[in-house]
Protein backbone atom coordinates (compact mmCIF):
# COMPACT_ATOMS: atom_id res chain seq x y z
CA UNK A 1 0.00 0.00 0.00
CA UNK A 2 1.15 3.55 -0.82
CA UNK A 3 1.63 6.02 2.49
CA UNK A 4 0.19 8.83 -0.03
CA UNK A 5 -2.91 10.22 1.59
CA UNK A 6 -5.78 8.50 -0.32
CA UNK A 7 -7.37 10.16 -3.57
CA UNK A 8 -10.59 9.56 -3.98
CA UNK A 9 -12.63 9.37 -6.82
CA UNK A 10 -14.52 12.21 -6.65
CA UNK A 11 -14.76 15.24 -4.53
CA UNK A 12 -16.46 18.25 -4.53
CA UNK A 13 -15.31 21.66 -5.21
CA UNK A 14 -16.89 24.23 -3.01
CA UNK A 15 -15.37 27.71 -2.11
CA UNK A 16 -16.36 30.92 0.07
CA UNK A 17 -18.47 31.98 -1.99
CA UNK A 18 -20.52 28.81 -1.58
CA UNK A 19 -20.07 28.61 2.00
CA UNK A 20 -21.12 32.48 2.58
CA UNK A 21 -24.38 32.42 0.26
CA UNK A 22 -25.15 29.06 3.15
CA UNK A 23 -24.43 31.20 6.36
CA UNK A 24 -26.31 33.67 4.83
CA UNK A 25 -29.56 31.74 4.14
CA UNK A 26 -29.35 29.95 7.63
CA UNK A 27 -29.42 33.75 8.96
CA UNK A 28 -32.49 34.65 6.93
CA UNK A 29 -34.35 32.10 8.58
CA UNK A 30 -35.70 30.96 5.10
CA UNK A 31 -34.13 27.41 4.76
CA UNK A 32 -36.52 25.54 2.71
CA UNK A 33 -37.80 26.26 -0.91
CA UNK A 34 -38.20 30.01 -0.84
CA UNK A 35 -36.01 33.21 -2.52
CA UNK A 36 -33.18 31.38 -3.23
CA UNK A 37 -34.90 27.97 -5.16
CA UNK A 38 -36.19 31.11 -7.14
CA UNK A 39 -33.16 32.91 -7.84
CA UNK A 40 -31.42 29.11 -8.87
CA UNK A 41 -34.16 28.60 -11.27
CA UNK A 42 -33.88 31.76 -12.84
CA UNK A 43 -30.43 32.04 -13.18
CA UNK A 44 -30.70 28.18 -14.44
CA UNK A 45 -33.18 29.60 -17.14
CA UNK A 46 -30.44 32.30 -17.99
CA UNK A 47 -27.79 29.88 -18.49
CA UNK A 48 -29.09 27.71 -20.84
CA UNK A 49 -30.16 31.16 -22.62
CA UNK A 50 -33.72 30.35 -24.09
CA UNK A 51 -36.88 32.26 -22.85
CA UNK A 52 -39.23 29.65 -23.21
CA UNK A 53 -37.74 27.37 -20.89
CA UNK A 54 -39.03 26.74 -17.72
CA UNK A 55 -36.92 25.75 -14.96
CA UNK A 56 -38.14 23.50 -11.76
CA UNK A 57 -35.88 23.47 -9.28
CA UNK A 58 -36.27 19.74 -7.71
CA UNK A 59 -34.46 17.30 -4.46
CA UNK A 60 -32.94 15.05 -7.03
CA UNK A 61 -32.51 14.25 -10.71
CA UNK A 62 -34.33 10.89 -9.95
CA UNK A 63 -37.25 13.23 -8.94
CA UNK A 64 -36.89 15.68 -12.15
CA UNK A 65 -37.39 12.29 -13.91
CA UNK A 66 -40.73 11.32 -11.86
CA UNK A 67 -42.24 14.76 -12.29
CA UNK A 68 -41.67 14.72 -15.91
CA UNK A 69 -43.21 11.15 -16.71
CA UNK A 70 -45.72 11.85 -14.87
CA UNK A 71 -46.63 15.06 -16.38
CA UNK A 72 -46.79 13.49 -20.22
CA UNK A 73 -49.60 11.21 -18.72
CA UNK A 74 -47.15 7.87 -17.99
CA UNK A 75 -49.29 4.97 -16.76
CA UNK A 76 -49.80 1.20 -16.25
CA UNK A 77 -49.85 -0.40 -19.83
CA UNK A 78 -47.22 2.31 -21.22
CA UNK A 79 -43.80 1.15 -22.16
CA UNK A 80 -40.27 3.37 -22.38
CA UNK A 81 -37.14 2.07 -23.94
CA UNK A 82 -34.42 3.68 -22.52
CA UNK A 83 -30.53 2.00 -22.12
CA UNK A 84 -29.46 -0.65 -19.88
CA UNK A 85 -26.07 0.75 -19.49
CA UNK A 86 -27.34 3.44 -16.57
CA UNK A 87 -27.72 3.77 -12.90
CA UNK A 88 -31.21 2.75 -11.78
CA UNK A 89 -32.97 5.55 -11.43
CA UNK A 90 -32.88 6.40 -15.33
CA UNK A 91 -35.50 2.86 -15.40
CA UNK A 92 -37.04 2.81 -11.58
CA UNK A 93 -38.96 6.32 -12.37
CA UNK A 94 -40.97 4.56 -15.04
CA UNK A 95 -41.62 1.64 -12.64
CA UNK A 96 -42.82 4.46 -9.68
CA UNK A 97 -45.95 4.95 -12.22
CA UNK A 98 -46.60 1.29 -12.94
CA UNK A 99 -45.21 1.14 -16.73
CA UNK A 100 -42.81 -0.47 -18.05
CA UNK A 101 -38.93 -0.29 -19.54
CA UNK A 102 -37.58 -1.52 -22.54
CA UNK A 103 -34.06 -1.98 -22.37
CA UNK A 104 -31.61 -1.53 -25.32
CA UNK A 105 -27.76 -1.99 -26.03
CA UNK A 106 -25.26 1.27 -26.12
CA UNK A 107 -23.08 2.26 -29.26
CA UNK A 108 -19.86 0.69 -28.34
CA UNK A 109 -18.36 3.68 -29.65
CA UNK A 110 -20.19 6.13 -27.97
CA UNK A 111 -21.46 3.86 -25.06
CA UNK A 112 -24.81 5.74 -25.45
CA UNK A 113 -28.08 3.81 -26.60
CA UNK A 114 -28.16 2.40 -29.59
CA UNK A 115 -30.54 4.81 -31.93
CA UNK A 116 -31.02 2.02 -34.64
CA UNK A 117 -31.86 -0.75 -30.88
CA UNK A 118 -34.35 2.16 -30.40
CA UNK A 119 -36.35 1.75 -33.63
CA UNK A 120 -36.24 -1.24 -33.02
CA UNK A 121 -37.64 -1.72 -29.79
CA UNK A 122 -41.03 0.19 -30.67
CA UNK A 123 -44.11 -1.47 -30.06
CA UNK A 124 -48.10 -0.03 -29.79
CA UNK A 125 -47.08 0.30 -25.95
CA UNK A 126 -44.21 2.57 -26.40
CA UNK A 127 -44.92 5.98 -24.86
CA UNK A 128 -41.91 8.02 -24.22
CA UNK A 129 -38.32 7.52 -24.98
CA UNK A 130 -35.56 7.83 -22.38
CA UNK A 131 -32.09 8.66 -23.58
CA UNK A 132 -28.75 9.28 -20.89
CA UNK A 133 -25.73 11.37 -22.49
CA UNK A 134 -23.06 8.63 -20.87
CA UNK A 135 -20.42 10.47 -18.83
CA UNK A 136 -21.45 14.04 -20.77
CA UNK A 137 -21.20 13.28 -24.46
CA UNK A 138 -24.23 13.52 -26.13
CA UNK A 139 -26.72 10.95 -27.85
CA UNK A 140 -27.30 11.59 -30.98
CA UNK A 141 -30.61 13.72 -30.36
CA UNK A 142 -31.12 14.55 -34.22
CA UNK A 143 -31.37 10.58 -34.86
CA UNK A 144 -33.32 10.02 -31.86
CA UNK A 145 -36.18 12.87 -32.27
CA UNK A 146 -36.75 12.26 -35.77
CA UNK A 147 -37.61 8.24 -34.60
CA UNK A 148 -39.79 10.37 -31.86
CA UNK A 149 -41.59 12.55 -34.34
CA UNK A 150 -42.49 9.59 -36.32
CA UNK A 151 -43.76 7.07 -34.13
CA UNK A 152 -45.39 9.74 -32.60
CA UNK A 153 -44.02 9.19 -29.05
CA UNK A 154 -42.78 11.89 -25.73
CA UNK A 155 -38.62 12.44 -25.37
CA UNK A 156 -37.37 13.22 -21.60
CA UNK A 157 -33.66 13.58 -21.13
CA UNK A 158 -31.37 11.97 -18.81
CA UNK A 159 -28.91 15.04 -18.62
CA UNK A 160 -27.82 13.67 -15.25
CA UNK A 161 -23.80 13.90 -16.59
CA UNK A 162 -24.77 16.40 -18.72
CA UNK A 163 -23.67 19.66 -18.27
CA UNK A 164 -23.00 21.77 -20.11
CA UNK A 165 -22.87 19.23 -23.02
CA UNK A 166 -23.50 20.90 -26.58
CA UNK A 167 -25.19 19.21 -29.60
CA UNK A 168 -24.46 20.93 -32.85
CA UNK A 169 -23.31 23.87 -30.66
CA UNK A 170 -26.56 24.09 -28.83
CA UNK A 171 -26.52 23.18 -24.82
CA UNK A 172 -28.25 20.09 -24.27
CA UNK A 173 -31.48 21.22 -22.06
CA UNK A 174 -32.75 23.24 -25.39
CA UNK A 175 -33.34 20.44 -28.04
CA UNK A 176 -36.91 19.53 -28.79
CA UNK A 177 -37.51 16.94 -26.30
CA UNK A 178 -40.43 17.37 -23.97
CA UNK A 179 -37.99 17.87 -21.01
CA UNK A 180 -34.42 17.79 -19.99
CA UNK A 181 -33.45 16.77 -16.21
CA UNK A 182 -29.94 17.63 -14.82
CA UNK A 183 -28.47 16.42 -11.34
CA UNK A 184 -26.29 18.21 -8.85
CA UNK A 185 -25.82 15.00 -7.11
CA UNK A 186 -22.17 16.13 -5.27
CA UNK A 187 -20.05 13.99 -7.65
CA UNK A 188 -21.74 16.03 -10.55
CA UNK A 189 -20.04 18.86 -13.19
CA UNK A 190 -21.74 21.22 -10.32
CA UNK A 191 -23.31 20.60 -7.02
CA UNK A 192 -26.23 21.25 -4.37
CA UNK A 193 -25.49 18.42 -2.30
CA UNK A 194 -28.44 16.92 -2.93
CA UNK A 195 -30.30 18.31 -6.57
CA UNK A 196 -32.01 18.24 -9.41
CA UNK A 197 -33.41 20.88 -12.51
CA UNK A 198 -36.19 20.05 -14.55
CA UNK A 199 -36.42 22.40 -17.57
CA UNK A 200 -39.01 22.43 -20.39
CA UNK A 201 -40.64 24.58 -22.91
CA UNK A 202 -44.05 22.82 -22.61
CA UNK A 203 -46.23 25.35 -19.92
CA UNK A 204 -48.30 22.59 -19.03
CA UNK A 205 -45.68 20.51 -18.04
CA UNK A 206 -44.03 22.67 -15.92
CA UNK A 207 -47.18 23.80 -14.43
CA UNK A 208 -48.05 20.28 -13.39
CA UNK A 209 -44.63 19.34 -12.51
CA UNK A 210 -44.63 22.41 -9.85
CA UNK A 211 -47.74 21.36 -8.85
CA UNK A 212 -46.66 17.81 -7.85
CA UNK A 213 -43.21 18.86 -7.09
CA UNK A 214 -45.09 19.58 -3.80
CA UNK A 215 -47.77 17.81 -2.26
CA UNK A 216 -49.87 18.66 -5.55
CA UNK A 217 -50.67 22.00 -3.71
CA UNK A 218 -52.38 25.05 -5.97
CA UNK A 219 -49.65 27.26 -4.23
CA UNK A 220 -46.35 26.77 -2.71
CA UNK A 221 -44.92 27.71 0.93
CA UNK A 222 -43.25 30.99 -0.67
CA UNK A 223 -46.14 32.21 -2.47
CA UNK A 224 -48.78 31.43 0.03
CA UNK A 225 -46.07 33.39 3.00
CA UNK A 226 -44.84 36.21 0.87
CA UNK A 227 -47.46 37.51 -0.70
CA UNK A 228 -49.15 41.42 -0.53
CA UNK A 229 -52.00 39.27 1.35
CA UNK A 230 -51.30 36.82 3.08
CA UNK A 231 -53.09 33.84 2.37
CA UNK A 232 -52.89 30.77 4.67
CA UNK A 233 -55.49 28.84 1.99
CA UNK A 234 -54.43 26.39 -1.00
CA UNK A 235 -56.50 23.33 -2.11
CA UNK A 236 -54.60 20.06 -2.83
CA UNK A 237 -55.46 18.78 -6.90
CA UNK A 238 -53.12 16.11 -7.15
CA UNK A 239 -51.83 13.27 -4.67
CA UNK A 240 -48.37 15.45 -5.33
CA UNK A 241 -44.47 14.23 -4.03
CA UNK A 242 -42.30 15.69 -1.94
CA UNK A 243 -39.66 17.34 -4.41
CA UNK A 244 -38.44 20.87 -3.52
CA UNK A 245 -35.52 22.04 -3.37
CA UNK A 246 -34.37 23.80 -0.29
CA UNK A 247 -32.84 27.16 -0.15
CA UNK A 248 -29.81 25.85 1.58
CA UNK A 249 -29.01 23.61 -1.44
CA UNK A 250 -30.07 26.31 -4.06
CA UNK A 251 -27.26 28.96 -2.08
CA UNK A 252 -24.18 26.34 -2.98
CA UNK A 253 -26.44 26.10 -6.84
CA UNK A 254 -26.16 29.90 -7.08
CA UNK A 255 -22.25 30.13 -6.98
CA UNK A 256 -21.52 26.69 -8.53
CA UNK A 257 -23.71 27.89 -11.71
CA UNK A 258 -21.42 30.82 -11.83
CA UNK A 259 -18.26 28.47 -11.49
CA UNK A 260 -19.32 25.99 -14.12
CA UNK A 261 -17.39 27.46 -17.13
CA UNK A 262 -14.15 27.39 -15.46
CA UNK A 263 -14.94 23.59 -13.85
CA UNK A 264 -15.46 22.68 -17.80
CA UNK A 265 -11.86 24.16 -18.58
CA UNK A 266 -10.42 22.08 -15.67
CA UNK A 267 -12.69 19.23 -16.41
CA UNK A 268 -11.42 19.42 -20.54
CA UNK A 269 -7.41 19.78 -19.22
CA UNK A 270 -7.64 17.02 -17.00
CA UNK A 271 -9.25 14.77 -19.67
CA UNK A 272 -6.91 15.85 -22.17
CA UNK A 273 -3.55 15.19 -20.01
CA UNK A 274 -5.25 11.74 -19.32
CA UNK A 275 -5.74 11.22 -23.26
CA UNK A 276 -1.80 12.11 -24.08
CA UNK A 277 -0.84 9.96 -21.16
CA UNK A 278 -2.70 6.71 -21.93
CA UNK A 279 -2.70 6.90 -26.00
CA UNK A 280 -0.04 4.28 -25.81
CA UNK A 281 -1.67 1.83 -23.30
CA UNK A 282 -3.79 -0.99 -24.28
CA UNK A 283 -7.03 0.74 -23.69
CA UNK A 284 -10.10 2.15 -25.63
CA UNK A 285 -10.03 5.77 -24.17
CA UNK A 286 -13.32 7.63 -24.31
CA UNK A 287 -14.74 9.43 -27.09
CA UNK A 288 -14.60 12.49 -28.06
CA UNK A 289 -17.19 15.33 -28.40
CA UNK A 290 -17.74 15.97 -32.17
CA UNK A 291 -15.64 19.32 -32.82
CA UNK A 292 -16.94 22.48 -32.09
CA UNK A 293 -19.26 20.82 -29.57
CA UNK A 294 -18.45 20.51 -25.42
CA UNK A 295 -18.18 16.90 -23.82
CA UNK A 296 -19.09 17.22 -20.08
CA UNK A 297 -16.09 15.05 -18.71
CA UNK A 298 -18.66 14.07 -16.02
CA UNK A 299 -17.27 10.52 -15.94
CA UNK A 300 -13.11 9.80 -17.53
CA UNK A 301 -14.42 6.15 -18.88
CA UNK A 302 -11.90 4.02 -20.63
CA UNK A 303 -12.23 -0.05 -21.61
CA UNK A 304 -9.56 -2.67 -21.19
CA UNK A 305 -8.46 -3.56 -24.75
CA UNK A 306 -8.28 -7.08 -25.80
CA UNK A 307 -4.52 -7.12 -25.35
CA UNK A 308 -4.53 -5.98 -21.80
CA UNK A 309 -2.38 -8.08 -19.27
CA UNK A 310 -5.13 -7.60 -16.25
CA UNK A 311 -8.51 -7.62 -16.06
CA UNK A 312 -10.81 -4.66 -14.58
CA UNK A 313 -11.23 -6.31 -11.00
CA UNK A 314 -7.26 -6.82 -10.81
CA UNK A 315 -7.07 -3.07 -12.27
CA UNK A 316 -9.08 -1.67 -9.62
CA UNK A 317 -7.21 -3.17 -6.64
CA UNK A 318 -4.05 -2.36 -8.10
CA UNK A 319 -5.22 1.10 -7.98
CA UNK A 320 -6.71 1.02 -4.70
CA UNK A 321 -3.35 -0.29 -3.34
CA UNK A 322 -2.11 3.24 -4.85
CA UNK A 323 -3.99 4.74 -2.85
CA UNK A 324 -6.45 6.00 -5.61
CA UNK A 325 -10.09 5.38 -6.02
CA UNK A 326 -12.09 3.80 -9.33
CA UNK A 327 -15.55 3.46 -9.72
CA UNK A 328 -17.31 1.61 -12.63
CA UNK A 329 -20.54 2.99 -14.44
CA UNK A 330 -22.19 1.26 -14.67
CA UNK A 331 -23.46 -2.83 -13.47
CA UNK A 332 -26.16 -2.97 -16.04
CA UNK A 333 -29.57 -2.90 -14.91
CA UNK A 334 -29.60 -6.51 -16.90
CA UNK A 335 -27.38 -7.51 -13.95
CA UNK A 336 -29.12 -6.69 -11.55
CA UNK A 337 -31.85 -8.98 -10.01
CA UNK A 338 -34.93 -7.03 -10.42
CA UNK A 339 -34.68 -6.00 -14.01
CA UNK A 340 -33.35 -9.05 -14.79
CA UNK A 341 -35.88 -11.40 -13.26
CA UNK A 342 -38.76 -8.88 -13.94
CA UNK A 343 -37.61 -8.87 -17.55
CA UNK A 344 -36.45 -12.15 -18.16
CA UNK A 345 -33.12 -10.54 -19.49
CA UNK A 346 -29.47 -12.44 -19.79
CA UNK A 347 -26.23 -10.57 -20.91
CA UNK A 348 -26.53 -11.99 -24.63
CA UNK A 349 -29.57 -9.55 -25.09
CA UNK A 350 -27.16 -6.94 -24.33
CA UNK A 351 -23.55 -7.76 -25.70
CA UNK A 352 -21.94 -4.78 -26.19
CA UNK A 353 -23.35 -3.14 -22.70
CA UNK A 354 -22.13 -6.46 -21.50
CA UNK A 355 -18.46 -6.33 -22.71
CA UNK A 356 -18.02 -2.65 -21.61
CA UNK A 357 -19.10 -3.17 -18.18
CA UNK A 358 -16.31 -6.51 -17.99
CA UNK A 359 -13.62 -4.06 -19.00
CA UNK A 360 -14.81 -0.52 -17.48
CA UNK A 361 -13.09 1.93 -15.29
CA UNK A 362 -14.26 5.52 -13.99
CA UNK A 363 -10.96 7.11 -13.54
CA UNK A 364 -10.94 10.29 -11.19
CA UNK A 365 -11.63 13.31 -12.81
CA UNK A 366 -12.67 16.34 -10.67
CA UNK A 367 -11.83 19.86 -10.37
CA UNK A 368 -10.47 20.02 -6.70
CA UNK A 369 -7.75 17.51 -8.57
CA UNK A 370 -3.82 19.16 -8.44
CA UNK A 371 -1.95 18.44 -11.65
CA UNK A 372 0.15 16.24 -9.06
CA UNK A 373 -3.00 14.20 -8.26
CA UNK A 374 -3.61 13.76 -11.93
CA UNK A 375 -0.33 12.98 -12.13
CA UNK A 376 -0.39 10.66 -9.54
CA UNK A 377 -3.39 8.57 -11.84
CA UNK A 378 -1.45 8.56 -14.67
CA UNK A 379 1.52 7.49 -13.17
CA UNK A 380 -0.28 4.15 -11.30
CA UNK A 381 -2.29 3.40 -14.61
CA UNK A 382 1.13 3.18 -16.32
CA UNK A 383 2.24 1.62 -13.77
CA UNK A 384 -0.53 -1.12 -14.28
CA UNK A 385 -0.55 -1.47 -18.10
CA UNK A 386 2.83 0.10 -19.44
Amino acid sequence: MTSQPFLPFALPDLGDDEIAEVVDTLKSGWITTGPKAKRFEQAFAEFLGDPQIECIAVNSATAGLHLALEAIGLGPGDEVITTTHTFTATAEVVRYLGADVKLVDIDPKTMNIDIAAIEAAITPKTKAILPVHYAGLAVDMLALLDIARRHGLRVVEDAAHALPTTLEKELIGTLGSDATVFSFYANKTMTTGEGGMLVTRNRELAKRARVMRLHGMSRDAFDRFTAKVPSWYYEIVAPGFKYNLTDIAAALGLHQLKRLPAFQVRREQIAERFNDAFADLPLILPPQAPEGDTHAWHLYVVRLADDATINRDEFIEGMFAAGIGCSVHYVPLHQHPYWRDRYGLTPEQFPQSQKAYERTISLPLYTAMSDADVERVIQAVRGLLA
